[in-house]
């Protein structure tokens, strides 16, 4: 039996853990509603592997009637029969949206054409008589943190206008980037929702690096992610850490992992703390297949 830091792996974590909301969002919050009528639309960026959980019912409250598109960003790294589905209720919905991979700069620019599009439609709506619709577009980015807002900005821009780090809430004040005479864009600091609901929401959110592992550890998200990916039979993951099976214990899991990838410590007991920084890091970049967590939700009659 594996010595976990926590004593009942399997038991689920005090949900108060996951809220991440430190001073500067709450301020960032603020900021975004007195600056909502100096952009013509807001692009809020959300996980694709998370997608109704990556947005936030704060900003929701917040931007209330304001133009929005929804980018479901790392659409490369989700699970493309789940992105269906979703793609499939957002419609439903009606509210705009695109999945996208920011790493692909011709999937960005029709990021940006609908985004112009739908700008031009409302006022369009509010003016039937304007004719000329080339008015320059400015454009608010928000979300969570770590879901791709600078990366985002910085491959618009073609060039490092904003800080980009593999570690949520690097930015922490808002700032003005010109794209060229007719794009400019507001990037925002990422705000997390101020409560989340539920345990397996911030297990969620913890793997996909939304919240800083500084805040809940490493082993909770790591052990979420062994026992999701055994109970999927990922034959991604089985293959990378060499499993025997499917049908094997969370301890005999990690066992397995540190000896396929070399974590191990004197007379070979598994070294856990890079066992579980090896799995988070590996699930980040999408080497363990592609996954959604959650389903959309069923409509109500």
């Amino acid at each position: 039996m594996i010595n976990h830091n926590r004593k009942d792996v399997g038991a689920p974590p005090d949900k108060a853990v996951f809220n991440w909301y430190p001073g500067h969002m709450a301020k960032a919050l603020r900021q975004i509603k007195e600056k909502l009528k100096t952009v013509d639309i807001v692009l809020e960026i959300r996980d694709a592997r998370v997608p109704l959980i990556s947005g936030n019912k704060a900003l929701d409250a917040t931007l209330g009637n304001k133009s929005r598109l929804i980018l479901l960003n790392k659409v490369n790294l989700a699970d493309p029969l789940m992105v269906k589905e979703w793609h499939a209720w957002f419609t439903a919905q009606g509210v705009p949206f695109i999945f996208a991979n920011c790493f692909e700069k011709n999937e960005l620019k029709k990021v940006i054409n609908l985004a112009r599009k739908i700008v031009e439609g409302k006022r369009l709506e509010c003016n039937p008589e304007m004719t000329d619709q080339k008015a320059k577009l400015r454009l608010m980015v928000i979300g969570l943190p770590n879901t791709g807002k600078s990366t985002i900005i910085n491959q618009l821009a073609n060039k490092s206008a904003t800080k980009v780090a593999d570690k949520p809430g690097q930015t922490q004040m808002q700032q003005w980037i010109t794209i060229d005479k007719d794009l400019e864009l507001l990037d925002t600091p990422g705000v997390m929702p101020p409560n989340i609901e539920k345990e397996e929401h911030g297990l969620w959110l913890c793997a996909i690096h939304a919240i800083p592992d500084s805040i809940v550890g490493e082993e909770m998200p790591a052990l979420f992610l062994i026992k999701h990916l055994l109970k999927a039979q990922s034959s991604d993951f089985k293959e990378r850490y060499k499993l025997e099976s499917f049908e094997i214990s969370l301890d005999e899991a990690v066992v397995q992992i540190a000896k396929a990838r070399g974590c191990l410590k004197q007379k070979g007991l598994p070294d856990l703390d890079r066992v579980y920084k090896l799995i988070l890091q590996d699930f980040r970049k999408g080497e363990l297949g592609k996954y959604c967590f959650g389903t959309p939700p069923k409509a109500t009659r």
